[in-house]
């Protein structure tokens, strides 16, 4: 069987990771960073067959943004156990259970209401729900997340929910061609993570950095970076 390409370019999904990983290994050894910076496959939109190219190119990692959309591939997809299933988008009300049932990982909680929820309606018979914080570092009213000023209570909300397990933060910075503006998002952001990893013992992973900016992420420090067009094609 022929592999399905990603876009018009005919470079298979194998060789697009294979890229991806490198731009990560570069920035790693440039920064002298010894541990090793997480890749999440952004597969939102994408079919099946693609994220199927991916898991077998030895991808486990995958974040997704549509609710229903992300339970039907979770659903198609739930005997490969060794799947990390990271939710990443905005989290409406009623559409909070799904992704409490669903998903591993949630990266974009911003607010107490949504985390109660989320808590709530994890089934007791799963592992609590890793959660990342949302931040809106940029304080752009275009982005999702929590203000710097709200993240100390969400933060204490978080770890006190009994099906909830604080992991760390994550943000989307504002898009800019200020290359010292985007680095000095980041490097707040890396202030804040090391913050609360004195406070809370589970905190690990900083999210930030996706196709467009994953260098200054990972030279501020994130250890997980977010890559869905350099994988997948851009979107249809």
């Amino acid at each position: 069987m022929t592999p399905l390409r990603a876009n018009n370019n005919m470079v298979t999904i194998a060789e697009r990771l294979n890229n991806a990983y490198d731009r990560i290994t570069k920035a790693e050894q440039n920064n002298q960073i010894s541990d090793p910076v997480q890749l999440l496959a952004v597969s939102k939109t994408k079919p099946i067959e693609l994220i199927q190219q991916a898991y077998d190119a030895g991808q486990r990692l995958f974040g997704e943004s549509y609710v229903q959309e992300a339970v039907d591939k979770v659903i198609h997809f739930k005997n490969y156990r060794d799947i990390d299933w990271h939710f990443i988008g905005p989290i409406q009300s009623n559409k909070s259970r799904h992704i409490a049932e669903h998903f591993s990982w949630v990266q974009s909680v911003d607010r107490i209401k949504i985390a109660r929820r989320l808590s709530e309606q994890r089934p007791t018979n799963l592992k609590p729900l890793n959660i990342l914080i949302q931040v809106n570092i940029s304080g752009d009213e275009k982005k999702s997340g929590c203000m710097l000023e709200e993240l100390s209570e969400l933060a204490e909300f978080i770890e006190s929910s009994k099906q909830l397990t604080l992991r760390g933060l994550m943000t989307i910075t504002a898009q800019t061609n200020d290359e010292t503006q985007q680095l000095q998002y980041f490097q707040q952001m890396k202030d804040c993570f090391d913050k609360l990893k004195t406070q809370y013992p589970n905190i690990d992973t900083l999210s930030m950095g996706m196709s467009g900016d994953l260098e200054p992420a990972i030279s501020a420090g994130a250890n997980m970076v977010r890559i869905g067009t350099d994988i997948f094609g851009k979107r249809q």
